[in-house]
């Protein structure tokens, strides 16, 4: 009990190690300055007159919030644990050591996932996400294969107390979709999504297969943050076409009978985005142009574009030899990450929602590389 003892000693001061400097990395007298700030514009009798930009506050200081109340939250678990196991040591009373150490464990894994909170520093980390799959090359394997990816991130969405609204879905006829868009809301959705962009490989006896034959299937997965209706991204009227066609949502049925929703191609670079959630053409149109905006933005980003208009060629969604995931149903189960090697036995539980050893690993990877 003794070595235990010490090992746990250690383990509570690696822990108290890694929140001490992860609060200095926030720079809490500057956070909590700010909050204040923030909840002082929001007494402003005036606060409410631009709606837009006094929910753009709010949440501003519910993001900041939150970052401290972890905080606070962490540093006063570890002074807890370190005053039980130095009580349990001084009165050589052991009866509470299960319940220390699973204390201990929690402690760790929140120390962990506000380390990874903390690394997501990037530029657009703490936007909201929007996220498309599409089907690749396959007909209806593949296009099962992309609502089950629909599901997944669904899924993990909830988990992770993330808000989901779909702005298109093209499903098909006989099963699966083509491709589907998703507004992801939440505190750092790009940031803990943003490495989920690239191809996604399924491998299992197809269930359109009477002759049950292994298939390889795939599907695109691509991520961009949301920016705001403000944004100054300006985008000529000459580099884009506009169609419209008829909203059909999911399960096949109409959401209104006339030419609402909206389809824009930026032909210099080839992207296409679409949007059909809203009931007009007017509404579908704005929400698509800042989808455009936002993906445009994110490319010249990842391409290092000073402007939009330095953005040439075709962007294709699908690399068939670039691969991120695989996802192996037969003749075992596992799902593996070609990028860092990380590895799952149970795909049942990945495929539930369950995705944070994966974004995990890559935001680890990506922290130190």
């Amino acid at each position: 009990m003794e070595q235990n003892i010490y090992l746990d000693k250690e383990r509570i001061n690696e822990a108290k190690s890694l929140v001490k400097s992860l609060g200095e990395s926030l720079d809490l007298p500057a956070l909590r300055s700010k909050v204040e700030e923030l909840n002082k514009k929001q007494l402003d009798p005036n606060f409410w007159e631009d709606s837009d930009k006094a929910q753009g506050v709010i949440r501003e200081q519910n993001f900041y919030q939150r970052k401290l109340e972890k905080y606070d939250a962490l540093t006063k678990k570890i002074d807890e644990a370190q005053d039980l196991i130095d009580l349990m040591e001084l009165e050589d009373d052991f009866s509470f050591y299960e319940d220390f150490k699973k204390e201990l464990e929690k402690i760790e894994k929140l120390s962990s996932e506000f380390k990874l909170e903390i690394l997501l520093n990037g530029e657009y980390d703490n936007n909201n996400a929007v996220l498309s799959i599409h089907a690749g090359a396959g007909g209806t394997e593949a296009q099962d294969w992309a609502s089950m990816l629909l599901r997944m991130y669904t899924r993990y969405a909830e988990k992770h107390g993330f808000k989901v609204e779909t702005l298109d879905f093209q499903k098909e006829e006989e099963a699966g979709i083509k491709s589907v868009t998703l507004l992801i809301e939440g505190d750092n959705a790009y940031g803990y999504l943003k490495g989920e962009k690239g191809v996604h490989r399924l491998v299992r006896i197809s269930p359109f297969d009477s002759n049950k034959r292994r298939h390889t299937s795939f599907s695109s997965v691509d991520v961009y943050p949301e920016f705001d209706d403000d944004s100054d991204v300006e985008i000529k009227e000459e580099d884009i076409r506009i169609d419209t066609y008829r909203s059909s949502g999911a399960g096949g049925q109409h959401v209104n009978t006339t030419d609402s929703a909206v389809r824009i191609t930026h032909i210099p670079t080839g992207i296409v985005v679409q949007c059909q959630n809203e009931r007009s053409q007017i509404q579908n149109r704005e929400k698509a142009m800042n989808m455009l905006k936002s993906k445009l933005v994110a490319l010249a980003e990842e391409e290092k574009k000073e402007k939009i208009e330095d953005l040439q060629g075709n962007y294709s969604q699908i690399a068939w030899g670039s691969q991120i995931r695989s996802y192996v149903f037969q003749p075992y189960t596992m799902v593996k990450d070609h990028r860092t090697d990380t590895e799952v036995g149970d795909v049942n539980r990945v495929m539930d929602g369950d995705l944070d050893d994966f974004v995990n690993d890559y935001l680890q990877m990506k922290a130190t590389s």
